[in-house]
């Protein structure tokens, strides 16, 4: 993910409501980010104790004043259950079936306090949803 417009520290960008650790590109107030979770799970799979992490919350914190400045939801199919019987006719079915995932409401309301994380040495900028 990308974020811009940020106050290093005062801003801070939550997936579920734990930290993501971002890491400034070198342009005033944007940062990039990765977060890894799991979408689903089948009935054969590897890991059979960690459970699915979707939809994702993501929220915009103001640290300063413990809330929530928006955020949105995204889901890893159609939100609404749609399933798609053919591949995407050309790019603009492709990327509309991409937004439709994505919900710019159900962020986290009132107050909201982060933590700070231990960051992965493997992986420095990507939260992990799938550790504890």
């Amino acid at each position: 993910m990308k974020a811009t417009g940020l106050v290093g520290e005062r801003h801070a960008l939550t997936c579920n409501g734990r930290r993501v650790p971002l890491h400034p590109t070198g342009n005033a107030g944007e940062y990039v980010a990765g977060v890894r979770y799991r979408a689903w799970q089948p009935p054969s799979a590897l890991h059979p104790t960690i459970g699915v992490h979707t939809p994702l919350v993501f929220d915009l914190v103001d640290t300063w004043m413990s809330r929530s400045l928006g955020g949105c939801q995204y889901h890893v199919s159609h939100p609404g259950g749609r399933h798609h019987d053919s591949f995407p006719v050309n790019a603009y079915e492709a990327e509309g079936r991409r937004l439709s995932r994505f919900l710019a409401l159900g962020h986290t309301p009132g107050r909201v306090e982060v933590r700070a994380e231990e960051r992965n040495p493997n992986f420095l900028f990507t939260l992990d949803l799938r550790r504890a």
